[in-house]
């Protein structure tokens, strides 16, 4: 195995626009993010910029970064773009999928996916997913997405079956909170930008429902924290408050 960890960040954020770049105790989020990455030392770190703006403070920070087009219409196809730019020849083939507005995550959480990924051969993604436990998140407008998934008996791994934004399943079973970080197979991954937007992607604004409806299987982990992201103003209140101060000799 030859892991890669790709950051797609861009500006056009609809909830929270330029977030990304957004101050966070004296650096911009997306340096947080890819200090982070690299702690994680799984593979090299490359950001696939949507925007002259990030591509400036990545190179300013001494980062790796790659331009990507803006109009993709996903993160997972920014991710493939920014591949085939730094690894024409296939020397990669575990992509890792770090969302560029995920300051703060363990190192575990990323072990988790890729675990997930690549226990099961004809897996095509791995992901992960937490239990949820405050009330708020249920809330379809919380910012915090839901999957559905067919556990194993032992509950640590499973196949997605659904995602969505409202807390599904209705009844008495657990509602999982789905943690935006994703493992690829190479050629799951050139098969999955072939395919056109499916009609739940479109409906739900989840890029994942492209790969389930197209019948690819996405296996999933079950952890215990869920990373801190940002989608509102709140939560990077929340994680200004924290005090996580990042320093510029971190980025690498």
């Amino acid at each position: 195995m030859n892991p890669i960890l790709l950051i797609p960040a861009r500006l056009n954020s609809s909830r929270l626009p330029q977030k990304v770049l957004a101050d966070i105790n004296g650096m911009p989020m997306i340096l947080q993010v890819l200090r982070n990455a690299q702690e994680a030392d799984i593979g090299p770190v490359v950001v696939a910029a949507g925007d002259q703006a990030i591509e400036d403070v990545i190179v300013q920070a001494g980062g790796r970064v790659v331009m990507t087009d803006p109009s993709l219409p996903s993160g997972t196809d920014r991710i493939h773009q920014a591949l085939g730019k730094i690894d024409p020849d296939g020397i990669y083939d575990v992509i890792i999928n770090i969302q560029g507005d995920m300051p703060i995550f363990e190192s575990k959480i990323v072990h988790a996916t890729i675990r997930a990924l690549v226990r099961i051969s004809n897996a095509d993604w791995g992901t992960a997913a937490s239990a949820i436990t405050d009330p708020d998140h249920f809330d379809p407008t919380s910012g915090v997405n839901k999957v559905v998934t067919s556990w194993e008996a032992n509950g640590l791994f499973g196949r997605a079956l659904y995602f969505s934004k409202y807390p599904i399943p209705w009844g008495d079973s657990e509602v999982f909170h789905h943690i935006g970080l994703y493992s690829y197979r190479r050629a799951s991954l050139e098969r999955f930008v072939t395919l056109p937007q499916s009609p739940l992607e479109l409906s739900e604004r989840l890029e994942q429902l492209r790969a389930i409806e197209a019948g690819m299987r996405i296996e999933v982990a079950r952890v215990e924290t869920v990373p801190l992201s940002v989608d509102t103003q709140r939560e990077l209140d929340q994680i200004r408050a924290l005090g996580h101060v990042i320093k510029k000799s971190a980025i690498n």
